[in-house]
């Protein structure tokens, strides 16, 4: 049984993260929250400062929307904080601020599915349920020689299936933790160190010598770019208009300045006094170009361009496609929650004042 030399392994090599000095059920979600999509280096920092500022289940729900996401300000999938907060407030009424032990209960959370459900109840309460990540699915069709599809559902239930098998027998939190260390630190994507597996011996890709067919995913469509334009609208006192996006939209509930997609042929500067007009209802001028912005999103490539703009009467404000708007001063910026690549225009528009 190779499940016994991979608990061993781990635990005399597992890599010092803080979540691990002090197991938690709490520290457990945050950490499961913050690290889908993100790498545990940039993660670690924010985990830090997240339980300095939120040392239990109740300051999280009771902390405004805003404050969250300022807290959660360069993580990006800024949902993950929106349903961290409402997982929290409802942990706190519903289950007097316990983290619940039943991955089927825990599912039910915002934010929470079947990976994130497994992870807290293995790792934090030793329920014998095996977690199916990036990591894992690389690890397990290595392994066993599986050359399905790891991209599809039935192909991650069928390794959970037989994973789920194997950690009966073995401490359930060590057992999850190590395939995925094995996974992040040896059995990576890329020239894999095979000679330090501590199951290479019942590997089925290191004995056939045919590790680079696995894991086997079908490729990815060309990912698609748009280009964009934003308006710094200035009022004479000095003060920018930023507005608030809606909570059904990707980055909601983030602060931005008014701007969106090019259409067809129009110019940049067209489109820049189009998307004011229709987001805000103002006419605006266009002033200087300030700079220019390369952002990647998931899905997704951005082309930014921020432009600095005025209008004759601001009194006319619309919030046709934000929920609020503000008018700041350049140097309380940073007091709101905006998306990296507004923060790169901050730092511009900040730097030419």
């Amino acid at each position: 049984m190779w499940a016994k030399p991979l608990t061993q392994w781990y635990k005399a090599n597992q890599r010092n993260l803080p979540w691990r000095k002090a197991p938690h059920p709490y520290h457990t979600l945050i950490c499961e929250f913050m690290a889908q999509q993100t790498q545990i280096n940039t993660l670690i920092p924010y985990y830090d400062r997240w339980l300095k500022k939120y040392p239990n289940i109740s300051d999280v729900a009771q902390a405004n929307e805003d404050e969250i996401l300022k807290s959660w300000e360069g993580l990006g999938y800024y949902s993950r904080a929106r349903n961290l907060h409402k997982t929290c407030q409802i942990i706190l009424n519903d289950y007097e601020g316990i983290v619940p032990k039943d991955p089927e209960v825990l599912q039910k959370l915002p934010g929470v599915g079947p990976y994130i459900a497994a992870a807290i109840a293995s790792i934090a309460y030793e329920v014998p349920i095996s977690v199916v990540d990036g990591n894992v699915l690389r690890v397990m069709t290595r392994l066993f020689g599986l050359s399905d599809d790891i991209g599809k559902d039935k192909t991650k239930k069928k390794i959970q299936n037989r994973l789920n098998q194997i950690i009966k027998t073995t401490t359930p939190s060590e057992f999850n933790q190590g395939v995925m260390e094995l996974g992040a630190t040896i059995c990576t994507p890329k020239n894999p160190n095979c000679q330090h597996c501590p199951i290479q011996n019942v590997c089925y890709a290191k004995n056939m010598e045919q590790i680079e067919k696995f894991p086997v995913k079908q490729k990815k469509p060309p990912t698609p770019h748009h280009i964009i334009v934003v308006g710094i609208i200035q009022r004479s006192d000095g003060k920018v208009l930023i507005t608030k996006r809606k909570k059904n939209q990707l980055l909601g509930g983030l602060w931005e300045f008014p701007g969106g997609k090019v259409k067809g042929s129009e110019t940049l500067e067209n489109a820049t006094i189009r998307e004011i007009k229709e987001e805000v209802n103002l006419d605006a001028t266009i002033g200087h170009f300030l700079c220019k912005v390369k952002h990647a999103y998931s899905h997704f490539k951005i082309t930014l361009h921020a432009y600095m703009c005025s209008v004759s009467h601001h009194e006319s404000i619309q919030c046709n496609s934000a929920d609020d708007y503000e008018w700041v001063e350049p140097s309380e910026l940073n007091k709101f929650a905006f998306p990296k690549a507004n923060k790169v225009i901050i730092q511009h528009l900040t730097e030419s004042i």
